[in-house]
């Protein structure tokens, strides 16, 4: 028997150390050889090499030329360092603080004799310009507010791009939105090869476009192709280093110094920043030329897709997907496309970029003041307070986790853990179920190692600290027990006092129920203080949201301790009140009730599935059932249907049943509503003809009209109305988490910014009367909750201030 495995990785713990290697990219026309039909490196791509033990002796760090509030200026020889450190904050922003400041510092740099170059340094670990500040866009309120916002953007940033003076940033740490764009306006950008230093315009996420010149410098970076671009600008994904290097992004990489003289993150701030000291060095002696952002092609790819027919192909496929639901929704990617479209042609430099930065500018300002982007600016605002423990730091910090159950989703508690250098064992009953959660793991880790997102050695180091048993050994000292097993209580129940039995008193018990009380599974507990819900969403590598279920029992430092966990593992957390369904099941049952029931009327399942995503939602209401598993929708669907009886009627739960007493359960089974390749296999996106059949079976009349806009909104309202009932039966603590929830956990429409924030916008009277109309028609499965008709009679009361 498999008792106490542990992997651990043969290579040594600490990562070996490059030896001080910067990459560097000639600034002239690369050569190129071809073979086999590739292109290889440019031949004139060499390696320099700096040696950190002679920095010392070649520059000298001097005074401090001007102190602002968030900026220093310190002369290195005659290169001066500007660091950016704004006081207060884990990371650097842009706000109106840091640009004037940034206008006292080029002035500085501009008429110092003693200045030939500058630095551009960050103070933050893990963190160089990560955006703009979202507070400095929330006070905005007019279109030409926002526009003339986006325009002193692009000045500060023109004003960098033409100094007389080279000026290198030396990158450490998140370089995001308007940070990138301050980096594509320095005349050369060195950056330091860590996980953390990512780079990206991620505007189009907020509903917004880089607007500080981003639009028409990213098109002009060497070697990026206008696929690059539309990638980097419509997904809004950050992308590492080497990555950044590839396409010219960034100019030459330092590598990380171990431990020396000092730590290994001051040995290495310090190298970068004397790196890029020489580099400014070299530009000023003309050693080095400046990075060139400008109209012409370094690559042959480059040259091809600058080619108008090349680019109105690949603008057409672009336009043809942000066309299609649910991205057509958003307003930003449209806009987006345009902008770039028009900067990738050849045309007069001069007077292309003048036009560019003018109509950057006015899309800017009008979709800062967009209903969608407003949306998502506060869902972006929400999981920032949602990434905070409202508890404080428990007296223990959970460093050693237990995870029971090795199924897909202890197995996915277990990954998310190592990954944050959490120390986890997995149990289960037998070596065969261990082994498929191991794999589980592995596979994850070894993913992300074929896609370069860590290396092999990372993978085994992680996978080092996942511990397997089939007893209770390596969890004598547990700090947290996760059970991820069945959801059936008298199981829960077993494993509880088993837990208790085997584990320290300081132990939490926590049950990734999806809608099982957890007040009746801490029942038979004989310390019930130290009992939580800790309910996880699939696949739990990929899914944001943690919703922590908190009993009348349950210590404050229980809960604290559980969020600390959540957390770590990076989660997005939302903290509710025990109760049937908690939040996120209970709002989710009554929109799949109603789906049912539009099944029932005669809806065809691939039109619901349809006209779901014409909504917003990223996958069909029906899709959904199926990849949640009929089985487990049919007892949700009954034990919530018990609980709050007519409210929550809608479709018949018995067409469910039948569907799973005939092993039609969705994905997990090979077939549910729709056919699949296999168990757990692909979508083939063909109905099931017996699902076809169970559908007639229960077969009933339509009340009301079936158009497309009735059908949306039915499912909308039922989503919305019970939203509100659980803050209206305090099962949420407020709003904010309210539309984290739905949106993170279940997939509300981002755009309408989760179900509070949707009635604040579409107005509460309007809702009601519409709920009013269908309870007329449908009985009091669509009476609204009495918070939301208090809120539609006294139209100054919102969910939301702003």
């Amino acid at each position: 028997m498999l008792r106490s495995v542990r992997r651990v990785s043969s290579v040594a713990i600490r990562q070996p150390v490059r030896s001080g290697r910067v990459v560097s990219a000639a600034c002239k026309m690369p050569q190129y050889r071809f073979s086999s039909g590739a292109a290889a490196l440019p031949a004139s791509e060499a390696v320099k090499t700096l040696q950190p033990s002679a920095s010392p002796k070649l520059i000298s760090s001097g005074k401090t030329l001007v102190t602002t509030k968030h900026f220093s200026l310190t002369l290195w020889d005659d290169i001066g360092v500007v660091t950016l450190d704004s006081p207060g904050v884990k990371m650097n922003v842009l706000n109106d603080e840091v640009m004037s400041d940034i206008k006292t510092i080029m002035d500085e740099i501009e008429s110092n004799a003693s200045i030939s170059g500058a630095v551009l340094v960050s103070g933050k670990p893990g963190s160089w310009i990560a955006g703009a500040d979202i507070q400095m866009l929330d006070k905005v309120k007019t279109a030409e507010q926002g526009a003339e916002l986006s325009r002193q953007g692009q000045m500060l940033n023109q004003r960098i791009e033409c100094c007389g003076k080279p000026i290198v940033a030396a990158i450490a740490g998140s370089c995001l939105g308007g940070g990138l764009e301050v980096a594509l306006a320095c005349h050369y950008r060195i950056a330091l090869d860590t996980p953390k230093t990512v780079m990206g315009l991620p505007e189009v996420m907020l509903g917004l476009l880089p607007g500080a010149g981003g639009t028409f410098r990213i098109t002009k970076v060497p070697r990026i192709t206008y696929p690059d671009v539309l990638d980097l600008t419509l997904t809004g994904k950050s992308i590492p280093v080497a990555k950044a290097k590839k396409l010219g992004i960034v100019d030459q990489v330092v590598s990380v110094l171990g431990d020396g003289l000092a730590d290994s993150n001051t040995m290495t701030k310090e190298y970068l920043t004397r790196s890029a000291v020489l580099t400014a060095k070299d530009l000023v002696q003309g050693k080095l030329q400046r990075s060139s952002i400008d109209n012409k092609p370094t690559t042959w790819k480059q040259w091809f897709f600058r080619l108008h027919r090349v680019v109105n192909y690949a603008s057409r496929q672009a336009a043809a997907k942000i066309s299609k639901p649910p991205l057509d929704n958003y307003p930003a990617p449209r806009k987006i496309l345009e902008l770039v479209k028009n900067a990738t042609y050849h045309t007069n430099k001069t007077l292309q970029k003048s036009l560019c930065m003018e109509r950057e500018s006015k899309f800017f300002g009008e979709l800062l003041v967009t209903p969608e982007s407003k949306a998502l600016i506060g869902l972006f605002n929400g999981q920032t307070q949602c990434k905070k423990n409202p508890f404080g730091s428990p007296q223990r910090d959970p460093k050693v986790v237990g995870v029971i159950g090795a199924g897909l989703m202890g197995a996915g508690i277990a990954q998310v853990s190592v990954d944050k250098n959490l120390s986890v064992t997995l149990k289960d009953i037998n070596d065969k179920a261990l082994a498929r959660g191991f794999n589980t793991v592995y596979k994850g880790f070894d993913t992300k190692a074929k896609r370069k997102k860590i290396t092999t050695f990372e993978r085994d180091q992680m996978m080092s600290k996942l511990g397997l048993t089939t007893s209770w050994e390596g969890l004598e000292n547990a700090d947290i027990i996760i059970e991820a097993v069945f959801e059936e209580l008298g199981l829960k129940h077993r494993i509880l006092a088993d837990v208790e039995a085997n584990t320290p008193d300081h132990c939490i018990f926590a049950s990734n129920t999806s809608a099982l009380p957890i007040s009746q599974i801490a029942a038979p507990s004989k310390r019930p203080e130290k009992v939580i819900g800790m309910h996880y969403f699939s696949p739990v590598d990929k899914m944001q949201l943690l919703e922590v279920i908190t009993t009348d029992k349950t210590s404050k430092d229980t809960a604290a301790a559980a969020v600390s966990l959540g957390l770590k593992q990076g989660k997005v957390v939302i903290i509710v009140k025990d109760g049937p369904g908690f939040y996120t099941t209970r709002i989710l049952a009554p929109f799949m009730s109603e789906s049912l029931r539009l099944l029932q009327e005669g809806v065809p399942v691939q039109k619901l599935d349809k006209l779901s995503k014409v909504m917003g939602l990223p996958v069909g209401c029906i899709t959904l059932i199926d990849e949640v598993g009929i089985d487990v929708a049919m007892h949700v669907s009954e034990d919530l249907g018990a609980v709050f009886k007519e409210r929550f009627q809608g479709g018949n739960s018995n067409l469910l049943k039948d569907l799973v007493n005939d092993n039609h359960m969705g994905r997990k089974s090979g077939s549910g509503f729709y056919k699949f390749s296999g168990p757990g296999g692909k979508s083939t996106r063909q109905v099931n003809p017996a699902a076809i059949d169970t559908i007639k079976k229960y077969a009933i009349e339509p009340k009301g009209k079936l158009d497309d806009q009735q059908i949306k909104e039915r499912l909308l309202l039922r989503f919305v109305n019970e939203a509100v009932f659980c803050l209206q039966e305090e099962i949420l603590r407020n709003p904010v988490e309210g539309d984290i929830g739905a949106v993170f956990g279940l997939g509300f429409p981002p755009f309408l910014g989760g179900p509070f924030r949707y009635v604040d916008s579409a107005g509460a009277a309007n809702i009601v009367d519409r709920m009013r109309h269908y309870e007329q028609i449908y009985g009091v499965s669509f009476q609204p909750a009495q918070l939301l008709v208090d809120h539609a009679s006294d139209p100054s009361k919102k969910f939301h201030n702003k």
